[in-house]
């Protein structure tokens, strides 16, 4: 989502649908994603988020993302994104050994969810996984399957300088805490030119 000088407001991309299923008032959804939409300095501030970078999986679809990004932001304006530290392993700990329950939105919990995950595969930077839903009142699992790509720091850097060279900001978690090894997240706040 991101601000825009010009029009006042917030305006999104989704390439899910996300418009269609959640409307709201103060959101113009836009049925698209960075391969096609033509953007030109027109955000304050573009963002990539819930991890939505990490399906970029090839080469050529991180190389073509550059040009969008760095055509979306104003002069001034800056690119964020969120992405997982591979150096925290998390994904080892994806497969689930038996089905997890999460509480549904009820007071006493009702409408609760029956979720699993199986990591399928694990090569080099990408992970491939199946996740299990099962909604209230039924019986077998809704399955997905779904591949992200865990980018280290310095692949993720070698991106940026093709769009946004100038990292602002880097952070390692959702505290602002500074990046580690153990951290989980790589945060990143960049823009064209120096401010």
């Amino acid at each position: 989502m991101s601000a825009a000088r010009e029009r006042p407001g917030i305006r999104g991309a989704s390439p899910s649908g996300l418009a269609r299923r959640r409307p709201e008032p103060d959101i113009e959804w836009i049925l698209s994603d960075h391969e096609y939409t033509s953007w030109e300095r027109e955000f304050d501030f573009a963002v990539m988020t819930g991890h939505a970078f990490q399906v970029l999986l090839g080469d050529d679809e991180l190389s073509g993302a550059p040009a969008g990004v760095r055509a979306a932001p104003t002069d001034n304006g800056r690119f964020g994104l969120e992405t997982r530290d591979p150096l925290a392993r998390e994904r080892e700990s994806w497969t689930t050994v038996a089905p997890v329950d999460v509480p549904g939105p009820g007071a006493d919990g009702s409408g609760a969810l029956r979720t699993n995950r199986q990591v399928r595969s694990a090569d080099r930077d990408i992970v491939s996984f199946r996740t299990g839903l099962t909604l209230p009142g039924e019986h077998a699992p809704r399955d997905s399957d779904s591949s992200l790509r865990f980018l280290h720091a310095e692949r993720l850097d070698a991106f940026l300088t093709e769009a946004v060279p100038v990292v602002e900001e880097r952070y390692g978690d959702r505290d602002r805490g500074p990046p580690t090894d153990a951290g989980p997240e790589i945060i990143t706040a960049a823009r064209r030119t120096p401010a």
